[in-house]
């Protein structure tokens, strides 16, 4: 069985507490601050906290105490602004409509293919080992999807790169670009493993075949997705970059002596026959726009997602209630932000019915 420790959940998401009934003046948890209706606890808080501490610790390998100390210290500011964030985008999610269940689903199931267990029963058990209730692990699984698709649809899908956007960062940034000899390949494997003599014969027919139909001008992916029987078959045989020194010598001399599009002849490798298409080819230097036009988006995407996250939250907080209890700091707090204002409980009056209030939290002013 792999490592448990890889099924922990590495972020904190609110969901709404059902508490039980507690005694008249028994102190049940204290709130640090509150969501519209929902709250965040002490509880929440000091795990965030240990969660920060633990990345720190993970991110900062080898350093000293100190250091990890430092820069523990300067993130912790923001632990109650990172709960708030969540639990904004966890509400907005639910006010969109947001479904993830079949992404929950999904998500459980590559976990308990990472952690090499049979069933979902045996994940379940795994993860009741460590402690964590199994609702509670899939809630924030689902959480974080939730809080994911929101991001993807409200800040990522407004941000639009044009043209001319992308050319000006490439113009300015030249430099980033000089890059060795590249070819992008493709590729369609047969294989003689455990094959007799005369079997492998006929693989190899199989192969020059399909060579054949290759050369006639059909679709290389079609054929490789049909026929090949490597991991690449499912994305139409594609291998992705190589640079020289990355390949076997005997593949290497044949591929980087080819244009963008040609195709290899027949090529036997240690396991089976092998037929490689040059889906391009950049010669060293600096790399033409159309290559790096995708790295650069992902740039511009990176530089500009912190600051749209903020405007967005801003947003989200200019539409909510957002209180927070004396001796606690919300760093990323409006103008006008309330007070968590702590009153002593009023008794029930005998006989009197009660009255039953949706609770109501006064508006916070911009």
């Amino acid at each position: 069985m792999g490592s448990v420790a890889a099924i922990g959940v590495a972020v904190v998401f609110l969901t709404p507490c059902l508490l039980p009934a507690q005694e008249k003046g028994a102190v049940v948890e204290e709130i640090v601050a509150r969501v519209n209706n929902e709250i965040i606890t002490l509880s929440d808080y000091k795990q965030a906290e240990q969660l920060l501490e633990g990345e720190v610790t993970h991110d900062c390998q080898g350093c000293p105490p100190d250091k990890i100390q430092t820069e523990f210290n300067d993130q912790k500011k923001d632990v109650l602004r990172g709960l708030i964030d969540n639990a904004l985008l966890l509400e907005h999610a639910k006010d969109l409509g947001i479904s993830v269940e079949v992404e929950v689903i999904k998500q459980l199931d590559s976990v308990r293919k990472d952690n090499n267990l049979g069933s979902m029963e045996e994940l379940q058990k795994a993860v009741e080992s460590q402690g964590i209730a199994w609702e509670d692990y899939k809630t924030q699984i689902r959480n974080r999807l939730m809080t994911q698709e929101v991001i993807s649809r409200e800040v990522g899908g407004r941000m639009n790169f044009g043209n001319d956007e992308i050319k000006a960062y490439y113009d300015a940034h030249k430099e980033e670009f000089n890059l060795p000899e590249e070819v992008l390949l493709s590729d369609l494997f047969l294989s003689t493993d455990g094959k007799t003599p005369e079997e492998a014969a006929a693989v190899r027919q199989k192969a020059e075949d399909l060579h054949g139909r290759l050369v006639k001008g059909d679709d290389f992916a079609q054929l490789a997705t049909r026929y090949s029987e490597d991991n690449a078959a499912s994305q139409g045989g594609n291998l992705g970059p190589f640079k020289r020194g990355e390949l076997s010598k005997q593949i290497e001399d044949v591929v980087f002596a080819l244009a963008k599009g040609d195709v290899t002849d027949v090529i036997q490798v240690k396991t089976g026959f092998e037929i490689f298409k040059v889906t391009n080819h950049f010669e060293a230097g600096v790399q033409p726009l159309e290559k790096v036009s995708e790295p650069i988006q992902n740039k511009l995407y990176e530089q500009k997602m912190e600051p749209a996250m903020r405007s967005y939250l801003a947003e989200l907080r200019e539409e909510s209630y957002v209180m927070v209890k004396p001796g606690y700091t919300d760093t990323a707090a409006i103008t006008g932000a309330g007070v968590i204002q702590e009153v002593a409980p009023t008794p029930d009056t005998p006989g009197k019915k009660k009255e039953k209030k949706k609770m109501t939290l006064p508006k916070v002013n911009s």
